[in-house]
């Protein structure tokens, strides 16, 4: 799969402008666009650029007397909270100069010139001098390249198609009886809450901008409901209009709904190191693309007592990097096996290059191996900073296969095999009785027993791969048993996860009643038969199992995987389940037209480049079986993955038991 030329480029050249007013300044940024531009080179960009500092985009912020300049980077509109925290930050300073640079187009205005000189106004009203500078900037900085082929908008990571049982139920209370929509596919942008509608229109316009910069007209498809207004949105963007005239080249652009296909999405089926990165060490603050790793090995330090926090945690990016950046790619793209030998290589080919006294050993490369070889570079602070960034990459390695969860891995693994086998001959209740002796409350479970967040990571597995259920008398009675044994395993918790608070709603333990756990697991499998529902509208789609046979076993086959192999079928015939949404009149003609003559509808492999753009998260596994699949089906073909953040198996249920996916925090 060829990643499509400069997306990648243009995504960090985006930020020249704002490098360009770092000079002499203090610079506040908020979480989204600290986290893009981690990915496109990080604080160092500023820094070098001459700016004073970096900090948090928060009310608790200013800068001191001595620093008459700031520029605040945003990833939301200037309105509300966003406005808020500046003036507060500019009225606890001595600025005589700031920049304000958002990430929301404001051509979205009638008047964008107007709001911008209001803006400004403002600004030097609160810095207490109306000759004072003010400046309002706007620059497309929305996506984080995590790789030539994989693209990902943190701003939006909280982005998740809706529930019928939780999110519809909360539409339809507020409209009247005759009103109510029958189900989700009725739902419209304008029938949305006012906050999720704005999200959803800044997540087009910086789509808009995007496409843009990158030179492309695009065809807009879906597969899914929310994927279908926001495809919808994009499609009839006026701001796009002008730039499809003008455009050099096509892309197909399709959204796809991830609760489509939920089990790909905690499933442990990917053989992928990266995945694994994710899922086990701890995410770096602020961020939901990057984990925390431990740097201990490379200094004299222990992060014990009164040493702890002192030391900076390594990361997985390392955009300054060439080397780094070869390393993270190759990782991304290949298998565990082979990736673990090429951290291997790396180390070996750094040390040889500096002449350190690297001991040569073949076979399976152990998390040990690697951590000697990483300790070679401790003793010399010129070696180790010139290969820091391989050597983050080397440790996240080790620290990932020696972690007490990894063993796990496999366990989750053989049981969703089991799902698997026994969901092929319709045997839901057996899979859940199963389950019920895996539960385990907290006093008689060990690190190798299930948690109660792990059993609703293998629910959501089991009912997402099974697909449409009919509930009779058997499935009924299992259901009730394994509920009572979550319900009282709940209530048996010495502390509640951040998970259990937010499904239960309950902050602690004494507050969480055996009525309160009854309402909340019961609430667990409403959300678990919705799942079951998703793909029943579906022709060609419709399922993401592969039965089995006498001679081969019942398999998973992945939603996205389906989709691309439509996309490349040979016949070219027209999708069954990947709708193409028209961008207006002229669409709509054209499709009357084809009712009587020989005119072709819109095909997604028509375009030189295909971007799949997946609402509510992705695999890393799943991005490499794509790029795997894609060289196979039509090698050379540009094919690029867009999502909101990447997942890890813990990160669904907490979506789906988000209680703000109508109302997301955009900064408002």
């Amino acid at each position: 799969m060829a990643a499509a030329p400069g997306m990648a480029a243009f995504c960090r050249k985006v930020w020249e402008p704002v490098v360009a007013k770092a000079r002499r300044a203090v610079v506040f940024i908020d979480q989204p666009c600290a986290e893009v531009l981690h990915w496109c080179g990080g604080a160092e960009l500023l820094l070098a650029a001459g700016a004073l500092n970096v900090k948090e985009f928060s009310s608790f912020e200013s800068g001191d007397s001595k620093q008459p300049k700031a520029v605040f980077v945003v990833s939301c509109p200037l309105r509300g909270r966003a406005l808020e925290v500046i003036k507060d930050v500019v009225s606890q300073s001595s600025f005589q100069y700031c920049v304000v640079v958002t990430a929301v187009s404001p051509t979205e205005a009638a008047d964008a010139r107007t709001l911008c000189e209001q803006m400004e106004d403002k600004l030097c009203e609160w810095m207490g001098n109306m000759n004072f500078t003010a400046e309002v900037m706007w620059a497309p900085l929305m996506l984080a390249p995590l790789s030539p082929h994989l693209l990902l908008a943190p701003a939006f990571s909280s982005l998740f198609p809706l529930l019928p049982s939780q999110d519809l139920q909360l539409l339809n209370r507020s409209r009247a009886d005759k009103k109510r929509f029958p189900g989700l596919g009725d739902v419209d942008l304008p029938s949305m809450p006012q906050q999720l509608q704005l999200h959803i229109r800044n997540l087009v316009s910086g789509l808009n901008q995007f496409l843009e910069g990158i030179g492309v007209r695009e065809e807009c498809y879906s597969v899914g409901h929310l994927s279908r207004i926001i495809a919808g949105e994009l499609a009839n963007y006026p701001l796009a209009k002008n730039r499809r005239k003008t455009a050099q080249s096509k892309a197909s652009l399709v959204f796809i709904d991830r609760t489509m296909d939920l089990a790909g999405a905690v499933g442990h089926h990917g053989d992928n190191l990266v995945e694994k990165m994710i899922s086990l060490l701890p995410h770096l603050p602020g961020h939901t693309n990057d984990v925390m790793v431990n740097m201990e090995e490379l200094t004299a330090l222990h992060s014990d007592g009164e040493l702890e926090g002192i030391l900076a945690p390594g990361c997985l990016a390392q955009p300054n990097n060439p080397a780094a950046q070869t390393l993270w790619e190759a990782l991304l793209n290949m298998k565990q096996k082979e990736a673990v030998m090429e951290v291997r290589r790396h180390l070996v080919e750094a040390a040889s290059k500096e002449k350190l006294p690297i001991k040569m050993s073949m076979g399976r490369v152990t998390p040990d191996q690697l951590k000697s070889y990483v300790h070679l570079f401790k003793e010399n602070a010129q070696v180790l900073e010139s290969h820091c960034g391989i050597l983050q990459l080397a440790l996240a390695t080790a620290q990932t296969l020696k972690h007490p969860q990894c063993s796990k891995w496999d366990n989750f693994l053989a049981f969703e095999r089991l799902v698997l086998q026994s969901t092929g001959k319709t045997e839901l209740p057996s899979v859940l009785n199963q389950m019920s002796s895996l539960i385990k409350s907290h006093s008689n479970r060990t690190d190798n027993d299930y948690s109660i967040e792990e059993i609703i990571v293998l629910l959501v597995y089991s009912y997402s791969v099974t697909g449409e259920i009919h509930m009779n008398n058997e499935l009924e009675n299992r259901e009730d048993q394994l509920k009572k044994a979550i319900t009282q395993c709940l209530c048996d918790e010495p502390e509640l996860s951040a998970l259990m608070q937010k499904i239960t709603g309950c902050e602690s333990p004494s507050k969480l009643t055996h009525e309160k756990a009854n309402c909340a697991v019961e609430n667990i499998f409403t959300c678990l038969h919705d799942l079951t529902k998703f793909r029943s509208n579906l022709k060609l789609f419709h399922s993401v199992l592969v039965p089995g046979s006498n001679i081969q076993q019942a398999a998973y086959k992945p939603l996205l995987k389906q989709v691309v192999e439509e996309i490349f079928q040979p016949s070219h015939a027209e999708p069954l389940d990947i709708e193409h949404v028209s961008s207006g009149l002229t669409d709509l003609l054209k499709t009357g037209i084809s009712m009587f003559m020989k005119v072709s509808r819109p095909h997604p492999g028509d375009s030189s480049l295909l971007i799949l753009f997946v609402i509510g998260g992705i695999t890393a596994s799943e991005v490499r079986m794509v790029k795997d699949l894609v060289a196979t089906l039509k090698p050379g073909a540009q094919v690029v993955v867009m999502s909101t953040k990447l997942l890890k198996p813990l990160d669904i249920p907490d979506m789906l038991f988000a209680r703000d996916r109508l109302h997301p925090d955009i900064g408002i």
